[in-house]
């Protein structure tokens, strides 16, 4: 290992190892693809960057060598098709390993890459190719996105090139009456088992480039483009919990900025494996599968799959010998349903875990009867990591840990001035001087900047509270939090408390409209197998909440419901339930 990071940050410690100190510099021509990647090309060629498979049984290991050839070819290509500096591009490739070509293609050529996931339907889509002015578009063949794309191109005047992906595999691929799998050309056999069936499966469709076919006949001298650090790299699309989701514009700052989240969080080293399981229309991706995981030199699993089986995930670990693990915590509740004893996941060293905040249960769970420490952190679509429970740090089960070095973190009131201990408020970030890894703006929307971005500083729209030794525990978004008699209630608690009920699978907790109390707490239930939402159980719940945390919080309604309203991207749309709840008849639901 070279060390590459320590060119870019300058780090202090405590006597207990705890970082205290994360100061980001780097030049104005700093770009993530030429001077990591290209430069461990260059020094280290054979270091793997990643190891990728798929339920169909195909497996490359890419060196950061073969990372540079196969995105300058790809450069090659898209420059042909007048993809250039500026240009904003929807990239829509799952876990395919053609969206890492692609990631740093763009960066390569000064293009802005906005990443979309497979699930968008025609109004989502329209929405973002009009939305960004997005210019080309990159897309699986697998499922219908093509489909959903040629749907509203008609309505989408800024995009002029369509290139396709047949990333024969995904999870989706089909097979003949032989038994043989079949993509866009014909069987494949065991043509992409080995270096040489990298990209080898072409495909056609009307209107659309073949990106197979053409970043392999593509010349492999590429020569660097002059870019600036400053100018936009990536956008991504909020996860949209209320309204249209925002489009959230980053530059090159941002990847150094996820040196904290994999250096000092994930705790990767370069002779081991990093897993964080994400799909790439997530930010999450970034965070686990890419920039500061190579910054750190070190190399990533990726799996190619369709739908997400715990047991598939923990053989993943142990074939592969996973030594560092990320997933949201509904995965780890997940694999807590399977049956850990029949995976050995002896190799892992340390798991984290970010995107909504986990249950005191999980943690215990996985600390007790697997071994493992699971450390909480928090971050947004627009920043890394902003609070965790670092590398070295004491976690305490439930509490996202404390502000992280790089970033000066508030909790602030209404009116601007800081909380005392123990008191909820915004979570807000310092932007004077505006940091690495914080947002530029909401790309075309000025109003939106203005509001979130203000007084020197950035307002999160999340809330939490500070214990006297500083650390942070998540109450909940600011429109999410519930004030009932005179009370400040946050969701995550109350929800936390249920989820440790044996017939909840999953909730959500908001207010509903009392002329009494302003708002009344209501669960909304999602029952596990074999649970029966009567009277009793509700009265049993509510009994449970009141046992376990303070009693004005207990869920004086209970609505069982067969699934949970969620985003795109699978977040719980409390929004949606409160919309639902407008109605004067709820009021008569309360106990």
């Amino acid at each position: 290992m070279r060390e590459i990071n320590l060119r870019y940050v300058d780090e202090a410690y405590d006597e207990n190892g705890v970082l205290t100190k994360f100061d980001i510099h780097c030049p104005d021509d700093y770009n993530f693809a030429y001077d990591i990647v290209d430069d461990i090309a260059e020094h280290d060629p054979l270091r793997r960057a990643m190891v990728w498979c798929n339920p169909e049984g195909e497996e490359h290991i890419f060196t950061f060598a073969d990372m540079k050839t196969w995105s300058d070819k790809t450069a090659n290509f898209l420059a042909e098709a007048g993809i250039g500096a500026g240009d904003k591009v929807l990239v829509i490739l799952r876990r395919h390993y053609q969206f890492w070509f692609c990631a740093l293609a763009l960066a390569k050529l000064g293009a802005v890459m906005v990443p979309a996931t497979f699930m968008l339907k025609e109004h989502d889509m329209a929405y973002r190719l009009n939305g960004a002015g997005i210019k080309a578009v990159i897309a699986t063949a697998a499922g219908d996105v093509a489909q959903v794309v040629d749907n509203v191109l008609p309505e989408c005047p800024t995009v002029e090139t369509l290139i396709l992906v047949e990333p024969a595999g995904a999870g989706l691929t089909e097979r003949d009456g032989e038994g043989n799998l079949i993509c866009g050309d014909g069987p494949i056999g065991d043509a992409l088992s080995g270096p040489g069936g990298i990209c080898a499966c072409g495909i056609q469709r009307e209107g659309w480039l073949d990106f197979n076919t053409g970043v392999r006949a593509a010349s492999e001298a590429f020569e660097r483009r002059a870019t600036v650090a400053a100018d936009p790299m990536l956008l991504y699309f909020s996860s949209g919990t209320s309204g249209n989701p925002k489009m959230v514009l980053h530059d090159s700052l941002y990847s150094l900025g996820h040196l904290i989240t994999a250096k000092h969080w994930h705790n990767v080293r370069p002779d081991g494996i990093h897993f964080t399981v994400a799909d790439t229309g997530w930010g999450k991706a970034v965070w686990g599968k890419l920039y500061g995981q190579w910054i750190m030199e070190a190399c990533v699993l990726t799996y190619d799959f369709d739908r997400f089986h715990a047991d598939e995930i923990l053989d993943l670990i142990e074939r592969y010998q996973v030594t560092t693990f990320c997933a949201p915590p509904t995965m780890y509740r997940l694999m807590k349903q399977a049956d850990l004893s029949q995976h050995d996941i002896s190799s892992l060293e340390y798991a984290t875990t970010a995107g909504e905040a986990l249950n005191p249960d999980l943690f215990d769970y996985w600390r007790d009867e697997a071994g493992i420490t699971i450390y909480e952190g928090f971050g947004q679509t627009e920043t890394p990591l902003t609070i965790g429970n670092l590398t070295n740090s004491t976690p305490r089960p439930g509490s996202m840990g404390k502000p992280v070095p790089l970033y000066d973190v508030a909790l602030l009131r209404d009116d601007g001035t800081r909380c005392a201990p123990g008191e909820t408020g915004e979570i807000c970030i310092s932007i004077d001087p505006h940091p690495a890894g914080i947002l530029m703006e909401y790309y075309q929307a000025p109003e939106k900047t203005a509001e979130t971005m203000h007084d020197g500083w950035y307002h999160t729209g999340d809330t939490a509270w500070e214990d006297e030794d500083g650390y942070y525990w998540y109450v909940g978004r600011n429109d999410d939090v519930i004030k009932s008699s005179g009370y400040r209630i946050g969701p995550f608690e109350i929800e936390s408390v249920l989820l440790e009920h044996g017939a909840v699978k999953e909730c959500a907790v908001t207010g509903v409209p009392d002329e009494l109390r302003g708002h009344a707490v209501k669960a909304t239930i999602v029952l596990a197998e074999g649970a029966q939402g009567t009277d009793e159980l509700t009265r049993e719940l509510q009994e449970w909440v009141k046992s376990q945390t303070a009693p004005y919080k207990y869920p004086r309604i209970i609505e069982y419901v067969e699934e949970l309203p969620r985003t795109v991207n699978g977040k719980i749309r409390r929004v949606a339930i409160r919309e639902a709840d407008q109605q004067p008849s709820v009021a008569e639901g309360l106990v």
